[in-house]
């Protein structure tokens, strides 16, 4: 049974725009997976931020537990992504758009999560276990420890 050169032309149609759709879908799914790290990236401003703005609360564990936690969602956001990101990727086909691959999807998670646990890291260990204690330029550090101390000889 043959087909005539009309059938043929618009099944080579249907296969083009079906072939469009599927680049047109992964690139808005890539366009999602920058979503979700920017998404993670905020997580970590926030965290941060906190820390900073309320760096002085009494205890002062609180406001490093919470900027952590906030760097552990944002872990979590990064590592979801990824796995979200290739598991898609790898059911489609690219035919005319060039793509991220799965392997430097990957590494950007990883990399990125890495990052957020070296900032919790960085909250435990470098900033100082001290009461009152915010964080600015050495100058600023400076006059709050001679107003805190009492004058010489009394």
């Amino acid at each position: 049974m043959e087909r005539d050169n009309g059938s043929e032309d618009r099944e080579d149609l249907a296969e083009d725009r079906t072939d469009l759709a599927e680049d047109r879908t992964i690139l808005a799914h890539e366009r999602s997976f920058a979503g979700w790290v920017r998404t993670g990236m905020a997580a970590i401003g926030i965290g941060l931020g906190f820390n900073a703005l309320f760096g002085s609360i009494d205890p002062v564990w609180v406001p490093k537990a919470i900027a952590t936690a906030f760097l552990i969602v944002a872990a979590y956001i990064f590592l979801s992504a990824e796995q979200r990101a290739r598991r898609i990727l790898g059911r489609l086909d690219t035919h005319e758009v060039s793509t991220l691959t799965p392997v430097r999807i990957r590494i950007l998670s990883w990399l990125l999560t890495l990052l957020s646990a070296a900032l919790a890291a960085a909250i435990w260990l470098l900033i100082p276990e001290t009461p009152g204690y915010s964080p600015g330029s050495g100058a600023e550090r400076q006059q709050q420890l001679q107003q805190s101390e009492p004058p010489p000889g009394r």
